[in-house]
């Protein structure tokens, strides 16, 4: 086993991380056919096959999975080399690549964007969107520079760094505007409309609600807040949402915006990333332009006034 170069590497993740060769090859901007012979050419110089290929999916081999851990080490390293060159220079980071969790980023993406391109003129500013579990596989796979998220994550790689926290309130039908806001151990017994499951947002929810008492065909799943506020509005039952959200979300359906009494549900909203990239030090002024910008939102509040 020789020359195995950091473009077969690149390419036999790209296909994992795709699970289609197709989808693979348009990630790296190449034609199909010079991607699926580079892989091959790898499984001949490794001499096992890294891939099973079926009709309409390709996962790897149990080979595969491994080769394909160490090999995300190995390009996640290659990029920290090129990043420390850029930093060593006095440099700000050209390219960062942000996760964002989908309750957060609708309302603090628009503001943000423009805050950085003016902060950082020339910056390539990637972001992804997904839930917080595929953030930290794709931060801990050196996909991603930085992600935003709720904390605590309890990840002893990532730093955290906390941003600010807000309330959540409830969303109910107009109707209900006049009636007294339910506690906790009301509002087990009402039909509860939630993020389906994966969003750290609905486990917020629930932990609030204290659902161990709760009849679990009462709960029904959507998969984003807009969907939750709509069938609410419908007349279907009531949510829970994050105040950044209550401007754009409560205006778009018929719907009463309530608080809740003392204690109030929370989340602390954060940034991460791993305590190896040599990025830590801008990754940390980055931060705090985020914090800037995300305490301009509606309710958000500095972690300090929690």
């Amino acid at each position: 086993m020789k020359n195995i170069t950091l473009k077969h590497l690149r390419y036999a993740c790209a296909v994992a991380d795709q699970g289609h060769f197709g989808r693979a090859a348009d990630m790296q901007s190449v034609s199909q056919p010079a991607l699926s012979m580079q892989v091959k050419d790898l499984e001949e110089r490794l001499g096992q096959p890294l891939f099973e290929r079926g009709p309409r999916m390709v996962r790897p081999t149990v080979f595969g999975e491994d080769f394909l851990q160490r090999a995300r080490a190995i390009l996640q390293s290659v990029d920290d080399l090129g990043d420390l060159a850029q930093i060593s220079k006095g440099g700000m980071i050209r390219r960062l690549r942000l996760g964002i969790i989908p309750t957060v980023a609708p309302y603090l993406l628009p503001r943000l964007i423009a805050d950085l391109t003016e902060l950082y003129p020339g910056l390539d500013l990637q972001v992804r969107e997904s839930v917080t579990p595929r953030l930290l596989a794709e931060l801990a796979e050196g996909q991603l520079d930085a992600a935003i998220v709720a904390l605590p994550v309890s990840e002893p790689t990532l730093t955290e760094v906390p941003l600010m926290t807000e309330d959540f309130v409830l969303i109910r039908p107009q109707a209900d505007d006049s009636k007294p806001v339910p506690d906790a151990g009301q509002l087990r017994q009402m039909r509860l409309l939630l993020l389906e499951e994966g969003h750290c947002f609905r486990d917020q929810a629930l932990a609030f609600c204290d659902t161990r008492s709760a009849r679990p065909r009462e709960w029904l799943d959507g998969s984003a807040l807009t969907t939750l506020v709509q069938m609410v509005g419908a007349g279907i039952g009531v949510t829970l949402i994050p105040d950044m959200a209550v401007v754009i979300e409560a205006n778009s359906a018929p719907v009463s915006v309530a608080r809740f009494a003392r204690p109030v549900p929370s989340r602390t909203i954060g940034m991460i990333w791993r305590r190896s990239t040599p990025m830590a030090a801008q990754l940390l002024q980055i931060s705090d332009q985020v914090r800037t910008t995300a305490l301009t939102l509606h309710g958000a509040m500095p972690v300090d006034a929690a």
